[in-house]
């Protein structure tokens, strides 16, 4: 590790006194962790004042905002994380603890409830349980307890947990329920592995292909796009800024974009779309943004012509708001090569519509677009590039970004100031439904009531006028002529009445960032990613807001209907909407990635074991091997020291918190990662209990035991085993030479199995002799 190396070798040479600074308590454990491990012992000190007035040659301190220094006389030094790390890792640690891989949201397990369907890769769908406190040896254990058909049980160690994953696929009351050591998971499993053979050579297949096919580079002047760039207005948020990059990167490859980007309503995706707009006006090509509505397209059209309106580069709107004889000088601009973007709906997919220069199409929601729709942009986006924004992704296009066939990037970090939409599910209370209209009103906001029923909304508007008379109350709906449509909603964004009853128009509709209420009527009767864009249409400023979903009785609700409920209910953080569209792929099955059909393998084995095994395959195939799609997936070393490793139920009470962050211990693939994973724990609960150092001890051994290829590694007071795997990476002749230098502590059991005899009664004598004994097996000792 290099800055552990840098570290080592200034230590060595400084003569002096050395003080090091971490940015939080557990950061300072962290690094304390790590310098324990190159016998550096630094004391725990106040801060600087403290340190100069004492002795130690080493010592440690917590301070966030400091600079490294250096004096010769006296010889003092202060070294701070920033200069141990970098200034990148530093920004990294800050970004919200919730920001995570879009695949670890599948495989985590922190939304399990008792009897919700898991998976493990060896015994296949169970029921999980609870997690449950065992004696086994005197020591405490904690094991998730999955339940099987029959009753039976299978208690899973905790360090064991990167064997069992939510099971996402089909609605949990259709998921399989198997035998605990019956054919059926196996037999399941073996299908499951034929079809993905196939899948993953129709993959690599259509990678090739999308190799192959020849796209445009579309790079801009530097100096231009950082102009550009400069003119906006509020500061990226870091995730926005990758987003930004990775467009950036695929325009300028010469292979044809193919990237999602999913972020909230008002989280930026907007800009990244503009971004990309720029770079390829600038690489001299046309931009097409298609849009679901006639209100949005004339929202993007304002912005995209206020950002783009200091170069010039021409920026037109095609849609039913728009004359037959305007529309027709916009597609005769679009054909000469006048036109550069172009904001449109359904309208652009008719037939004669044709580019001079198309380079990038830009879809927005592309939930909102039919299944002829796509058919028609299919042949639109034959070799252009394509950027696709979402708030919540269908599970086909989720399905595909997670295998492979598409990018994804996620924005989940807020702007700043914004605040979470507060989410009620109640039934029609005509009591509570007045004071949440009249709180809004009397503190100067504006109110969205849908009501999806053109038939009916007049009926509904004269309800709400008698209940709460005090409001200004006006209806909109798709059927309205499109110039009174546009004078409504421009009235209401101009504040000229409070109270709006309305159809899903407004789904995609303009920003009112005074309209901070929202209740929908039937909610029961939307789907998940609508409820989700309805929601997103309150909260556009630092203004809390309110969204009441009005549904009848829960038992009166369609199974699916109450978990829709329940899921928008339950995830009301912000940049919830990528966890949404994990619970639409559970509620609505995730769909094959290369066919149409909502059930087959997926459903028999779950979809995140699906994805484990489509990658074995894909880099199987890719290798030129056979792929073992039948032995274990996560067959990482046992690791036993008979001593007490779990997270104390006093230190974190809540079982879902210790589920999850038993999944990330265990899911570690580094030494880093456990030291974050530790400076967090102390961050957000207190220093860390024995159990639990004990915990991140074993999982240390357990990640360098699989580096050296051990199988299995077992201590317990007087004496234990070294199980090596055939493949082990140890060189024979170092354990030949344990063996001749200590036959008494030391003998060969078989080929494969090394002995040894040591009396350890303390916890922390077992770990470190097992560090020893790893240590000299690696041939660095």
């Amino acid at each position: 590790m290099q800055p552990l190396a840098a570290l080592t070798a200034f230590l060595d040479a400084f003569p002096g006194r050395v003080l090091f600074a971490a940015e939080s308590a557990g950061r300072r454990e962290a690094l304390l962790e790590m310098l324990h491990r190159e016998n550096r012992f630094p004391a725990a000190v106040e801060g600087w004042a403290a340190f100069t007035q004492g002795s130690e040659r080493l010592a440690i301190t917590v301070a966030p905002s400091v600079s490294g220094l250096m004096l010769l006389d006296p010889a003092l030094a202060l070294v701070t994380e920033e200069q141990l790390y970098g200034e990148r890792a530093r920004q990294e640690r800050r970004r919200r603890r919730a920001e995570r891989d879009p695949e670890q949201i599948l495989r985590d397990l922190k939304d399990l409830t008792i009897g919700a369907p898991v998976v493990h890769e060896d015994h296949g769908v169970g029921r999980y349980q609870g997690l449950k406190t065992l004696e086994v040896d005197g020591a405490p254990h904690e094991f998730l307890v999955i339940e099987y058909q029959d009753g039976d049980k299978l208690y899973v160690p905790i360090t064991a947990l990167t064997r069992v994953t939510r099971y996402t696929g089909a609605p949990a009351e259709s998921a399989p329920l198997h035998k605990l050591g019956g054919a059926d998971w196996t037999r399941a499993r073996r299908k499951a592995a034929e079809r993905i053979r196939d899948v993953a050579a129709e993959l690599l297949d259509l990678y090739a292909r999308r190799a192959a096919r020849v796209g445009t580079a579309l790079t801009p002047d530097p100096r231009e796009y950082a102009a550009f760039e400069a003119t906006f207005p509020f500061e990226e948020t870091h995730d926005q800024l990758e987003a930004i990059q990775a467009v950036l990167a695929d325009l300028a490859a010469a292979k044809p974009m193919d990237r999602v980007v999913c972020g909230d309503v008002g989280f930026g995706k907007t800009e990244v779309a503009m971004r990309a707009a720029f770079a390829a006006v600038q690489a001299g090509k046309q931009v097409a943004v298609l849009v679901p509505t006639t209100l949005l397209a004339q929202q993007h059209h304002q912005n995209f012509s206020d950002r783009f309106a200091d170069w010039p580069i021409r920026v037109e709107s095609l849609s039913r708001f728009r004359s037959a004889k305007e529309s027709k000088a916009v597609l005769a601009g679009l054909e000469d090569g006048t036109v550069d973007v172009v904001i449109a709906t359904h309208r652009l997919l008719q037939g004669g519509t044709k580019f001079q220069r198309l380079g990038l199409v830009i879809i927005d929601e592309e939930h909102r677009f039919g299944v002829r729709d796509k058919e028609r942009l299919k042949a639109l986006r034959a070799d252009v590039d394509v950027l696709t924004l979402t708030a919540t992704p269908i599970p086909r296009t989720l399905n595909m970004a997670l295998g492979g066939l598409r990018d994804l990037s996620l924005i989940t970090t807020p702007p700043a100031e914004r605040i979470a939409v507060q989410t009620f599910v109640m039934e029609w209370n005509a009591a509570t439904l007045r004071e949440a209209i009249i709180r809004e009103i009397r503190r100067g906001g504006q109110v969205y009531f849908v009501h999806n029923a053109v038939e009916s909304i007049e009926q509904r508007a004269a309800e709400l006028r008698q209940l709460v008379p005090e409001a200004d109350v006006r209806v909109g709906h798709g059927q309205m002529r499109e110039q009174d449509l546009e004078r409504l909603m421009l009235d209401f964004y101009h504040r000229r009445f409070n109270l709006l009853v309305c159809t899903t128009i407004i789904e995609s509709g303009i920003d009112v960032p005074t309209a901070n209420t929202i209740l929908i009527d039937r909610a029961d009767r939307f789907g998940l990613a609508q409820l989700h864009q309805l929601r997103g249409r309150v909260g556009r400023s630092h203004h809390r807001a309110f969204a009441y979903l009005i549904a009848p009785p829960k038992a009166a609700l369609a199974g699916d209907a109450a978990k829709r409920l329940e899921a928008i209910e339950s995830l009301e953080d912000l940049g919830a909407g990528f966890a949404l569209a994990t619970h639409d792929l559970e509620i609505r099955g995730a769909g094959e990635l290369l066919g149409d059909e909502q059930s087959g393998q997926i459903h028999e084995i779950g979809f995140a074991l699906y994805l484990d095994l489509l990658d074995r395959a894909v880099k199987a195939l890719q290798a030129g091997k056979e792929a073992d799609l039948e032995g274990p997936l996560h067959s990482g070393p046992e690791v036993e020291l008979h001593i007490p490793a779990l997270i104390p139920e006093d230190y974190m009470p809540d079982v879902h918190l210790r589920l999850v962050l038993y999944k990330r211990i265990a899911a570690a693939t580094d030494q880093v990662g456990l030291d974050e994973l530790a400076s967090e724990m102390v961050d957000r609960f207190g220093p860390l209990l024995p159990p639990i150092e004990n915990l991140f001890r074993v999982t240390r051994l357990k990640l360098r035991a699989r580096a050296l290829g051990i199988k299995r590694l077992e201590a317990g007071p007087l004496g234990g085993v070294v199980e090596f795997q055939t493949d082990h990476q140890v060189d024979p002749m170092t354990v030949i030479r344990f063996v001749q230098k200590a036959p008494t502590l030391y003998r060969l059991d078989g080929p494969q199995r090394l002995r040894f005899t040591r009396r350890t009664a303390e916890a922390q004598e077992r770990v470190t002799l097992c560090e020893s004994l790893l240590e000299a097996l690696s041939g660095a000792a």
